[in-house]
């Protein structure tokens, strides 16, 4: 079983800033300011969260669901 990964850098598709920030581990999180330009970010369709559309390493929750469909195709 894979480490939970807690940081994500998120990228602004407006400005190109990124960001590290440490995820919420048992929500998903649909809004984020931007830091450089302010833009109000959401999760692009089908992404259940701003770290699965715009960040480096998807949500914890998403994180644990891929683990759990591995483990049980792995035997």
């Amino acid at each position: 079983m894979n480490a939970m990964i807690p940081e994500s850098v998120i990228s602004c598709p407006h400005c190109g800033t990124s960001k590290s920030e440490t995820m919420p581990t048992d929500a998903c999180q649909f809004f984020y300011l931007c830091a450089g330009c302010g833009a109000k970010l959401r999760p692009k369709e089908g992404d259940c969260c701003v770290f699965c559309s715009y960040g480096s390493v998807p949500c914890p929750p998403m994180q644990a669901e891929r683990s759990e469909s591995a483990s049980c195709c792995s035997a």
